[in-house]
């Protein structure tokens, strides 16, 4: 049996989540299990270029919209880049651009919404940083955070060594980082319970089996 491919890889991650749409409904409730559900999700970028592949800038992320019109940029990053939140904030933003054309009615815009899956550790400056990798950045007053500015703009980090060292998040997630971390690992990966983690990792054991993949 062929070894399975690293399902953070950035080609492997696409093929999987815009293939399979009802897993990666899955994985965005998993990581927002406190906010309304996500029943179905369109991904707007099925396809992988060949400029993708072989081309300087490599655009490997999973966009999706919802039934209500909001879009979600899920990404697997490998690598902390420099200026890491003003890259993450440039992206968004951008998303949120794009939906209008110059004169349409701003009500028109929907809500934007990044799902970063990080393989490193971004925030150790304090010991309170060292102990949360689950984050939910929006855009909230600094004095009394309850008020918020719409959730037009939102932005979830998950940290996965730190939680998976830290035991955070709730079992699904949990299930999920699992995948991500330890996909190699038979004994840690039979401890997995959620049924969408274990059908992804079939996906992942068929694009294995594929030589072009």
């Amino acid at each position: 049996m062929k070894p399975l491919l690293d399902p953070k890889n950035d080609y492997i991650f696409k093929r999987v989540f815009t293939e399979h749409p009802d897993a990666l409904v899955h994985l965005i409730n998993d990581i927002r299990p406190d906010l309304p559900p996500v029943v179905a999700v369109e991904i707007i970028n099925p396809t992988i270029t060949p400029e993708e592949l072989t081309g300087k800038s490599i655009v490997l992320d999973v966009l999706a919209q919802d039934a209500n019109g909001n879009r979600y940029n899920i990404e697997m990053q490998v690598r902390r880049y420099n200026d890491w939140g003003k890259r993450s904030s440039f992206y968004l933003s951008k998303m949120l651009t794009d939906q209008l054309s110059a004169g349409e009615d701003y009500t028109a815009l929907n809500a934007v919404i990044g799902i970063h899956l990080l393989d490193f550790d971004l925030y150790k400056d304090t010991p309170a940083q060292q102990q949360q990798a689950l984050w939910r950045f929006e855009m909230r007053d600094g004095l009394q955070p309850e008020v918020k500015l719409g959730d037009t703009l939102q932005l979830n980090l998950i940290e996965m060594k730190k939680a998976d060292r830290l035991g955070l998040g709730d079992r699904n997630l949990r299930d999920w980082i699992t995948l991500f971390e330890h996909w190699q690992e038979e004994t840690r990966m039979a401890s997995i319970h959620h049924d969408a983690v274990k059908e992804v990792r079939g996906y992942i054991r068929q694009l294995s089996a594929d030589e072009e993949a």
